[in-house]
């Protein structure tokens, strides 16, 4: 079977190698170092197991786990991390184990044994979309022509609703999610404001507010040409906005 192992550590990454290496029926097909890493080799590869940590600077090993559980085969996901406190993160993210370091050998096998037979319950998971903690994810997770792409959250200009898709228009171009605007305005309501019912504007892309030639709001974005259309309920709270800048 084959091993991936993410752990932001050089370390940690070679003593489970070492540990591995005694095991003749698991051959390690990839290291790395951080969440995004750990997605997009997962895309390329395709191991049957991934060894993950779970405290890595930028993307974490959980929200790693969220976008690696919406590939179309996703790997059985195994939790290597030293704070126990994460255990329910962890399975909410449908990981079938969750060792704690350092780690011993025959806790390892184990481990690698059981995901290696997963139950009916955990192959019912791969078809379920995972659970949102709490936290807002750092990264938005599209499916592109077949393929998973991270775009970073504060690379966002804007999300816009059409019927089932929302439209994240972002540094590089734009795609389309299928996720609720709602769910969004909820995850991201630090950083993201409510212009209409069909759009969220990160905060850092304001520009100004300015009548168009019908006599309603738009919003001007920085850096931009595109006007965003503002609802008129929502005109009072995007000037509130724009005066505390």
């Amino acid at each position: 079977m084959k091993i991936m192992i993410v752990d932001d550590e050089l370390p940690a990454r070679e003593r489970l190698h070492s540990l591995l290496e005694d095991m003749d029926e698991y051959q390690v097909v990839a290291a790395a170092s951080n969440g995004v890493q750990a997605v997009r080799l997962a895309q390329e590869l395709e191991p049957d197991i991934i060894l993950m940590d779970i405290r890595m600077p930028g993307m974490d090993g959980l929200e790693a786990a969220r976008h690696i559980a919406g590939m179309d085969t996703p790997p059985a996901v195994i939790f290597v991390t030293a704070y126990e406190e994460h255990a329910f993160e962890a399975f909410e993210t449908h990981a079938v184990g969750y060792l704690l370091k350092p780690v011993r050998r025959e806790r390892l096998q184990e481990a690698l044994e059981q995901a290696g037979r997963p139950n009916r319950a955990q192959l019912g998971a791969l078809h379920e979309p995972a659970t949102q903690s709490g936290a807002a994810r750092s990264h938005i997770c599209a499916r592109v022509r077949g393929n998973l792409e991270l775009i970073p959250v504060d690379s966002v200009h804007y999300f816009q609703a059409d019927q089932k898709y929302v439209t994240v228009r972002h540094d590089g171009g734009e795609v389309l999610i299928e996720e609720p605007l709602k769910a969004l305005e909820e995850e991201f309501a630090g950083s993201f404001l409510r212009i209409h019912r069909n759009a969220l504007v990160a905060k850092a892309r304001f520009c100004g507010m300015e009548k168009n030639s019908q006599g309603g709001f738009e919003v001007v974005l920085k850096g931009s040409r595109e006007r965003l259309e503002v609802s008129r309920r929502h005109v009072a709270e995007v000037r509130r906005f724009l005066k505390s800048l």
